[in-house]
């Protein structure tokens, strides 16, 4: 049967927060300003063309007038907001490169490559017992293991009973609550995976781990140097 050992968590977190593209931005402020100049224009035309007997009223011209610099400012507000985004998310992917390479805390799958791995369970609030349990890339339960509820972290080796190694894969670990010899809660267990790439798609930024799964970095929960 594959040894589960604990140890002390060891694990760090770190905040993220690039380049702004300004070109859609200023060609809006353009078309604004185009647009404006023909709303002039035509104001123009209105009021040389207006019957006589019959003139628009001052009001109107005003309410036409305020309309449309309420659209213009409305617009103008939107470029702002995207470049003041753009720059976030540029800031951001600079700052998260240096994640690449690193171990994140997440709630996801595994890649199991030979070297064990790094596991911090989590139980339910009234637990006094717990179970781990691993399954494979199809989801079958493939090993079960006792646990301790005091238990912070531990290693799953990737060995069967006869201590032969696993194939190299994807595994979850799902960690099973008792009270009483009865279950209270099953939860996906926090496994250290290694951060592959980086990379923005679109305004979202990204993570891809050593398993390929993808995951926003909002949904690191730590980060710690490779284990050896």
């Amino acid at each position: 049967m594959t040894d589960i050992t604990s140890t002390p968590p060891l694990y760090s977190s770190k905040t993220a927060a690039g380049a702004v593209d300004t070109g859609a931005a200023t060609g809006t402020k353009a078309v604004v300003s185009s647009d404006f100049d023909t709303f002039l224009k035509m104001l123009t035309v209105q009021v040389q063309n207006q019957d006589p007997l019959n003139p628009v009223d001052s009001t109107d011209y005003a309410t036409q007038l305020a309309t449309f610099s309420a659209v213009e400012q409305q617009v103008l507000t939107n470029d702002l907001l995207r470049e003041v985004s753009s720059t976030l998310t540029g800031n951001a992917l600079q700052e998260l490169s240096g994640w690449i390479g690193m171990e994140a805390l997440v709630r996801a799958p595994a890649l199991f490559n030979g070297t064990p791995v790094a596991i911090r369970p989590d139980y339910a609030e009234e637990a006094d017992a717990a179970a781990l349990i691993v399954r494979d890339a199809n989801g079958d339960v493939i090993q079960r293991f006792t646990l301790d509820p005091s238990q912070e972290e531990v290693f799953w080796a990737g060995t069967d009973e006869t201590g032969a190694t696993l194939p190299v894969g994807v595994y979850r670990f799902e960690v099973e609550s008792y009270k009483e010899e009865a279950v209270i809660g099953t939860k996906l267990a926090q496994v250290y995976s290694r951060i592959e790439e980086v990379r923005k798609n679109g305004d979202v930024l990204q993570l891809r781990l050593s398993d390929g799964s993808e995951l926003d970095p909002g949904q690191v929960d730590g980060l710690r140097a490779p284990q050896s």
